[in-house]
């Protein structure tokens, strides 16, 4: 059961002391002495005699508008139930303060000059209790729009991160197969070309798949274990062509418990050997990095001195799902680029703004 629903049934006396607030009370009492130095220069009696009577009025009045606000039958809207509740409990308060200050004698109340201070106390506590009881449904209006407000912006929110994660299970879905198939074929070549070294490129490869297959469905793995697989597929890379593989690993410590979306330098630095390393005939190193930047944020790179840029070939679906996996995770504060190195290679580089 909510707060709000157990309140609501609560017994009626307890949530009417609950709604009486010293900070009501105290604009009650404020009121009255407004009212009463606005009047008392009219009236016989002392200021503190008139102060008396429209303290008297304007609490009986605010007990009426508390009771009406939680009154929640009849076919009359909560405001509509507190203005009645004002008009009548004003002059009734008045007539009833009247009586007991005269001891019921109805000859002397009902003389002129207490029939008019009877309506001027009467009309000043209807005129500022309608004026603060609108000021109040204004207030409470505003404060309904207000959490309604932020009530749909939390659902949105809700909303729209419950589709970020449903875009990236799809995304992440994509490149398992895309990974695995590259690297399959990777031994297949080996397999073809006789090569003694291919079974144990293949235990190899075993041995890295069961490790890498769990950690590939983990919403947002560390750096460290993305480092761990990099490190482990380098050098799967390295055995099937030991000649023309180096690579190195400068990864700043204090990321290594930074959260990644899946396979993020694993995507690049696969694109590097395929791209970049396979295809030359001397081969290349490859640098793997991570270092905080002071002015944009958190740097990771993967540096080759491979062919280099192809211009003329399209870009392929891991680097294309890479930046939607980015943009899931990061929306605008993660950038992709590629660019050139002299005298031949590729720098790719992810900014993630912090």
């Amino acid at each position: 059961m909510s707060a709000a629903t157990a309140a609501s049934q609560s017994p009626f006396w307890r949530r009417f002391v609950a709604e009486l607030t010293l900070r009501r009370v105290a604009w009650a009492v404020g009121m009255a002495l407004v009212a009463a130095l606005l009047l008392s220069p009219i009236f016989k009696p002392s200021m503190w005699v008139v102060f008396g009577r429209t303290l008297f009025v304007a609490v009986v009045v605010l007990m009426a508008y508390t009771a009406a606000g939680l009154w929640q039958r009849g076919p009359l809207p909560r405001w509509g139930l507190q203005v009645l509740a004002v008009v009548l409990a004003a002059p009734l308060a008045t007539l009833f303060m009247y009586a007991v200050s005269v001891g019921g004698d109805l000859s002397i109340m009902f003389g002129y000059e207490r029939v008019s201070g009877m309506l001027l106390i009467g009309g000043c506590a209807i005129a500022l209790g309608l004026v603060t009881g609108l000021g109040s449904m204004v207030r409470e209006r505003e404060a309904q729009a207000s959490a309604q407000a932020l009530q749909f912006a939390l659902e949105r929110e809700t909303l729209e991160r419950q589709a970020a994660d449903a875009k990236l299970a799809v995304l992440q879905s994509q490149i398992e197969p895309h990974f695995l198939f590259n690297t399959l074929a990777n031994v297949q070549t080996l397999v073809e070309s006789g090569s003694p070294r291919a079974a144990t490129v293949l235990h190899n490869l075993i041995a890295y798949l069961r490790a890498a297959m769990p950690q590939l469905h983990e919403g947002a793995p560390t750096l460290q274990r993305e480092v761990t697989l990099v490190r482990a597929y380098l050098e799967l890379m390295q055995m099937r062509m030991p000649d023309r593989l180096r690579h190195t690993l400068a990864i700043d410590p204090e990321l290594q418990t930074m959260r990644l979306p899946p396979l993020t330098l694993l995507t690049l630095v696969e694109n590097a050997v395929r791209h970049g390393i396979d295809p030359s005939e001397h081969g290349g190193e490859i640098e793997v990095g991570a270092a905080r930047d002071a002015a944009a944020g958190v740097r990771l790179w993967v540096r080759d001195s491979g062919r280099g840029l192809d211009e003329t070939q399209a870009p392929g679906i891991g680097l294309a799902n890479l930046r939607e996996r980015l943009k899931a995770a990061y929306r605008d504060r993660a950038t992709l680029t590629l660019s050139a190195v002299q005298p031949h290679g590729v720098l790719a580089e992810i900014m993630i703004a912090e």
